[in-house]
């Protein structure tokens, strides 16, 4: 892939990413969030944190179906670091507009809520990987370490769906299509392991 178009993609990238953020100040500026606004910048950002997560997660099974799609490796971080962007408003939001900065309210949920103990334990998993997602922190760490460290990606996003399933009411589905994203690329990321050891194998043997 050449320069030009690796950047057309990142920028195309970046506006699809921000587009909910931006969707939101301008409903905030307008007043048309709907009747309950803090609902609706809680939904929203929650989401979008686990569908960013999601489809960072989604780049590496792609790249071991074809070689061809080694290029995406490049969005990875973008994507990853787009969720814990929207990870982090979503946390301010709860802290802000349901806390009202009140500590107190927070201990009370952290050990009575169960929703908001899967949710904080969630961000909690992002952060250092939000924190080691540097060229420099790659190096400083090592390949190995660096890896195993960023395979908590996996239980992040888990704990992120539990939060939502959680969080909605008895019988409300929204959650189940990001649901099934999720289970779908942790089913297919140890048989797709497999195919391509395999193909290692043949190429060597050959």
């Amino acid at each position: 892939m050449n320069r030009k178009t690796l950047i057309a993609l990142k920028t195309l990238t970046w506006i699809a990413c921000l587009s909910p953020f931006a969707l939101l100040v301008y409903e905030a500026v307008t007043n048309t969030l709907g009747p309950d606004p803090t609902s609706t910048i809680t939904l929203t950002t929650g989401y979008n944190a686990l569908l960013m997560l999601i489809l960072s997660l989604g780049i590496t099974p792609l790249r071991l179906l074809s070689p061809r799609l080694s290029w995406l490796i490049r969005f990875r971080r973008l994507l990853g670091l787009f969720a814990f962007f929207y990870a982090s408003l979503h946390l301010a939001t709860y802290i802000a507009l349901y806390m009202n900065f009140d500590l107190g309210v927070f201990k009370t949920d952290i050990t009575k809520r169960r929703f908001i103990i899967a949710g904080f334990l969630a961000y909690s998993l992002l952060v250092p990987l939000a924190a080691t997602s540097t060229t420099w922190a790659i190096r400083k760490l090592g390949g190995k370490r660096w890896n195993r460290l960023h395979k908590l990606v996996y239980f992040a996003a888990i704990c992120g769906i539990i939060h939502y399933w959680w969080q909605v009411k008895p019988g409300v589905l929204s959650p189940m299509r990001l649901t099934i994203a999720l289970f779908v690329l942790l089913a297919a990321r140890p048989v797709l392991l497999l195919i391509q050891k395999r193909r290692a194998r043949r190429a060597v043997a050959a």
